[in-house]
């Protein structure tokens, strides 16, 4: 008992000491989340969907069974409604956008969004995504509150967050603990992966939902939970924000996100990799493979070349790499910084549209 009390003595200190300037609280007033609470709430919605699908029984096909149960050659088939519940935050009040999780609307004849003061408005389908399992809708409302966009470039593990959701159809629901891990990648969970992995309580209904910092800042979309038990552990992951917005960005502007890709296969540093290319870490994308005539060619890229920066922002792995380079505008000029050799070398390459069907700039395995 006296190990919680200090663990939550700590954590309302800790609160207290994060919390910005202009929203001290007087020393009279009881340390709470509310504040922090009502400030962000009215930006996070409900979205239920209506999908008809058409089933066709096997047994209806088999000749023999009509003939037997003396069925008309050509039965309709029945029509089952399905109806479920997620999340959503709106991001644009002016424009009424609402960014959400692919997996929510995939599939819609029918979308509805439900703000927090109780009205409830028709979707339009924007655009959706399903490699990063994204979706943008659009309403028609007057008196929208938008949550402003963080930065998850700059969440760092042991932030605390906010998770706000729909769980379960339960309404609006809010959570809190701390991002235990960022750039969670290989989980198979989407095509391009970058998670915020956070111990706040995520579960089914939440898809969609924001995931918040203590500044009230957007800074993630919850859409993954690591449930072996069928309910929540702990283990939540979110799309981060700055993901997200390209997403949004190309979606609003495309009705689609148009990839684009350097022309390159690439794979994670291993210490023994890194050995036998002189790298002096183990943190960026090496290329195992250019194509011939690709903008990473006629950059001058090379077999053996470590990727450890673009744009002046540090490279993790391939898995990095791979969703900046799939996410950037085609046109456009990066700056890549490469080492080879143990020396730095800056390559200027433009982003040229992926081909159809190719997954362009995929991390390769080593052996394959």
């Amino acid at each position: 008992m006296f190990l919680r009390i200090v663990q939550a003595a700590a954590f309302l200190v800790l609160f207290a000491v994060s919390l910005p300037a202009e929203a001290q609280l007087p020393p009279d007033t009881p340390l709470t989340l509310a504040p922090l609470v009502q400030q962000v709430t009215p930006a996070v919605v409900n979205i239920s969907t209506r999908t008809v699908q058409e089933i066709q029984n096997p047994l209806l096909q088999d000749p023999f069974f009509r003939r037997f149960f003396n069925l008309p050659e050509n039965l309709p088939p029945e029509k089952r409604e399905t109806v479920a519940a997620g999340s959503g935050v709106i991001v644009d009040a002016q424009n009424g956008y609402v960014l959400t999780n692919n997996h929510v609307v995939a599939g819609a004849q029918r979308i509805r969004v439900t703000t927090k003061d109780g009205r409830t408005f028709e979707a339009k389908l924007v655009g959706r995504d399903p490699p990063t399992d994204i979706a943008v809708l659009k309403i028609d409302a007057s008196g929208l509150q938008s949550l402003p966009f963080g930065d998850s470039g700059k969440v760092q593990v042991g932030d605390y967050v906010l998770a706000i959701g729909n769980p379960f159809g339960l309404g609006q629901t809010v959570t809190n603990g701390i991002v235990s891990a960022v750039g969670r990648s290989g989980l198979g969970i989407e095509g391009y992966e970058d998670f915020i992995q956070t111990d706040a309580s995520i579960n089914p209904g939440n898809s969609g939902g924001a995931l918040v910092d203590f500044k009230g800042k957007l800074i993630g979309i919850n859409t993954a939970i690591l449930a072996p038990g069928g309910g929540n552990v702990g283990i939540g992951f979110a799309v981060p924000i700055n993901m997200a917005r390209a997403v949004m960005k190309q979606l609003i502007a495309y009705g689609e996100v148009k990839r684009g890709r350097i022309g390159v296969a690439i794979q994670d540093l291993t210490p023994d990799l890194a050995a036998v290319l002189a790298a002096p870490g183990t943190r960026g994308a090496a290329i195992v493979q250019v194509e011939p005539g690709s903008p990473a060619a006629k950059a001058g890229l090379e077999r053996g070349d470590v990727v450890v920066g673009i744009d002046d922002t540090p490279i993790r792995n391939a898995a990095e790499l791979r969703n900046r380079i799939g996410l950037t505008p085609v046109g456009t000029r990066v700056a890549l910084m490469v080492e080879r050799k143990g020396e730095k070398r800056a390559f200027d390459v433009i982003i040229e549209p992926a081909k159809k069907g190719v997954k362009e700039n995929a991390p390769r395995q080593e052996g394959r």
